[in-house]
């Protein structure tokens, strides 16, 4: 428990947006609930959440110590009273997570502190005490692998330290299959086939090009496709990453003359359709190990994919992916 007296600085406010100051890792949501439940009390009484506070007044606060620290990326997951994920798979190591397009997944995406989805996983796995930052030397759950804010999919997360460890091995020796749905402009011919080309990227402008002849500082990239249906103005593709290199299936595809719909970035947004996103989406991924993988040895084969993608819904509906 600690205690916090009113100084005549703080005097006047409303008890709930004074504690939204004064702890503002606290969720507003949570603070409303233990005022409620009396765990939030004024002068060792009853307070309600509109009582305005004076000079003198002494707050006892029944909290976790934790919500006394000071906001950082490291503890942004105690500002989310009430995570919100798409689970496709958990197990006692991993945690698979489609991630809605918009959402960031690190705070260095420009995202404000609790507003990610590596602080909703925490704060999931917090609140199911599955984790406590507070006897762990060092770990803390992390992701495995990353999806661009306005592309949506699976993310991989880990639970234990040797799950990331093992995780992040197999994506480095391309042990997992992922695979995406796009939908590009026009029709790529053949129908099904490879992109392959050299992919540079310029810091500066935040984007990569692609060129079919090496250029300083490119690396190789290619990508397998699949056209699963068209329309006169659209397809609808399956890709294949055999390489993942930034923005890899956006770039080649737009340097193939097939731009992905919505993509401003590597195309033009067509006014034709309610669109200004790129139709990008990490839908399915198998894992298949070639080498000792450990305590996740059981994952081998398996496959998981969502269940559904909302542009495949809206441009090509009744498609079965």
């Amino acid at each position: 428990m600690k205690e916090i007296t009113i100084t005549a600085n703080d005097a006047g406010q409303r008890l709930d947006r004074f504690l939204a100051k004064a702890i503002p890792l606290l969720p507003a949501s949570l603070a409303q609930k233990y005022i409620r439940i009396k765990r939030i009390k004024c002068n060792g009484a009853r307070a309600e959440r509109d009582t305005r506070l004076k000079a003198g007044d002494v707050l006892q606060l029944y909290i976790n110590d934790e919500f006394f620290d000071k906001p950082r990326a490291d503890n942004a997951y105690l500002t989310v009273a009430a995570p919100r994920l798409n689970i496709v798979y958990e197990d006692g190591n991993i945690l698979l997570v489609d991630k809605r397009p918009g959402l960031a997944v690190h705070p260095h995406d420009g995202a404000e502190y609790g507003r990610t989805l590596i602080d909703h996983i925490q704060a999931y796995l917090y609140q199911k005490r599955e984790w406590n930052p507070r006897v762990e030397n060092s770990f803390t759950p992390a992701l495995c692998n990353r999806i661009d804010r306005n592309t949506g999919g699976i993310v991989i997360a880990a639970k234990t330290a040797e799950a990331l460890r093992v995780m992040n091995q197999k994506i480095k020796d391309r042990e997992i299959d992922k695979r995406y749905l796009a939908i590009v402009e026009g029709t790529p011919k053949p129908r099904e086939g490879v992109l392959k080309g050299y992919l540079f990227k310029d810091a500066k402008k935040n984007r990569v090009f692609v060129t079919d002849t090496p250029q300083p500082g490119s690396k190789t990239c290619q990508t397998n496709y699949t056209t699963l249906a068209s329309t006169r103005e659209l397809s609808l593709v399956e890709c294949e990453l055999i390489t993942g290199r930034t923005h890899q299936i956006r770039a080649q595809f737009a340097h193939a003359g097939h731009p992905l719909l919505g993509d401003g970035k590597y195309g033009k947004l067509d006014k034709r359709f309610d669109r200004s996103y790129q139709a990008l989406y990490s839908y399915k991924l198998t894992f298949r190990f070639t080498t000792e993988a450990g305590s996740l040895a059981y994952l081998d084969g398996k496959s998981f994919q969502v269940q559904t993608v909302d542009f495949v819904d809206t441009y090509f509906p009744g498609t079965v992916i």
